[in-house]
């Protein structure tokens, strides 16, 4: 793990892989956050939210841009592992007990006829539709409750950041067991509900962002605004943690 941005991040998929199946092995509860660019910027600008981040086991790199200013900065090069992707590694390895949380019943109803043709298991499998509330509403103790009776080993949770990282850095200490991953829109992308990725080719070009915004515009625009608004600093400040670490390595 490599801490960039002020985020931690497991920037490798296996050894991120590895990571969850230990901590379900060993009985263990957790958290994994999945860091967009929406993340990357209210980390930077919210410290309540970054120790909701940093109470995660770690964060994967969900967005594009963020192994492009690593090679610039670092020259290292690292790739993209978004919600999605994980999502569907996870439901297609066929090890795990899963629970799927958030949304809307119609999503969730696609999303389970869906992925039941990929992972035939999930047909038996829980998929729960979280009451519409603020993060402070939610009775943590009977959702976690649920999940324990249920011997969930992944619990999905869909709600869209920044809700989904406080609602399940709520929830951790209510669960006995099982590793719980926010995966914002991966529900919608696999329910054939109303909602779908952007085409492979603007994904490897770094254009899945003008998907989005031509798909949602007045979200999508908002929270770009703040993700521009807030790169220089952010990617000026690595830039500086870099020369730092040089100068402390040459003392």
């Amino acid at each position: 793990m490599e801490t960039y941005f002020n985020i931690r991040y497991e920037l490798d998929r296996a050894c991120a892989l590895q990571a969850i199946d230990d901590r379900v092995r060993q009985g263990k509860a957790g958290y994994v956050c999945v860091a967009d660019g929406v993340i990357l910027d209210r980390v930077n600008r919210d410290a309540v939210y970054r120790q909701v981040v940093d109470g995660a086991m770690f964060s994967i790199c969900d967005s594009s841009y963020v192994p492009l200013y690593l090679r610039w900065i670092y020259g290292r090069r690292y790739e993209q592992y978004c919600g999605s992707q994980i999502f569907i590694d996870i439901i297609k390895s066929r090890k795990y007990r899963m629970i799927f949380m958030g949304t809307s019943q119609n999503i969730l109803d696609g999303l389970k006829a869906n992925l039941t043709k990929m992972n035939p298991d999930v047909v038996g499998m829980t998929f729960y539709e979280l009451p519409f509330c603020t993060v402070d509403e939610f009775d943590y103790q009977a959702i976690a409750k649920m999940v324990s009776d249920d011997n969930a080993d992944i619990v999905w949770v869909a709600l869209g950041a920044p809700k989904q990282e406080i609602f399940m850095s709520r929830l951790l200490p209510y669960m006995r067991r099982g590793v719980m991953i926010a995966v914002g829109a991966a529900f919608k992308f696999y329910s054939g509900v109303n909602v779908n990725r952007a085409p492979r080719w603007m994904v490897e070009h770094h254009l899945e962002f003008v998907h989005r915004i031509i798909s949602e515009p007045r979200k999508q625009l908002r929270r770009c605004a703040g993700i521009v608004a807030s790169l220089p600093k952010l990617l000026i400040g690595e830039w500086l943690r870099k020369q730092r670490r040089l100068k402390e390595r040459m003392a």
